[in-house]
């Protein structure tokens, strides 16, 4: 199945899923406190992702001060984010989700995935590796008055 594919599926059950999950919630517990409990997870969510959030940049200027690669913190950093929006989309499963995103131990492991993976590409726009431009010749030059 194809990338396109899953997130179509993804993006088309999530949906009535929560919707599901809510209307159980709500019917146990009432609406109200079920709302609550929507609201206090956003509220939640806003305030880990801003706490999470500072404490990576903290450590992604650490490394940089002492001449290290923060590669776990550029990692991290779409994942407290992606993390961050799933707790303010209201529902009980992308809250889950996004709760384990903020977890700093969960979040470190994710890290740890992708980059031992190679799901991140070292090639970017604006590095280029050796011997991939055929129109550029390499060499020497002494400028003489």
């Amino acid at each position: 199945m194809k990338i396109f594919q899953i997130v179509f599926l993804v993006v088309l059950i999530i949906p009535f899923a929560e919707i599901y999950l809510l209307l159980q919630v709500g019917s146990i517990i009432g609406a109200f406190p079920t709302i609550f409990l929507v609201v206090l997870t956003a509220v939640m969510g806003a305030w880990l992702l801003r706490q999470q959030g500072f404490a990576t940049f903290h450590r992604f200027q650490t490394s940089l001060a002492q001449g290290e690669i923060p590669a776990y913190e550029m990692i991290e950093g779409p994942i407290i984010l992606v993390g961050g929006l799933l707790l303010l989309t209201p529902g009980f499963i992308t809250d889950l989700l996004g709760f384990a995103c903020l977890v700093p131990q969960l979040r470190k492991k994710i890290a740890q995935y992708v980059i031992e993976n190679h799901l991140v590409q070292s090639n970017g726009p604006f590095q280029k590796a050796a011997g991939t431009d055929k129109n550029v010749l390499e060499g020497e030059y002494t400028k003489e008055d």
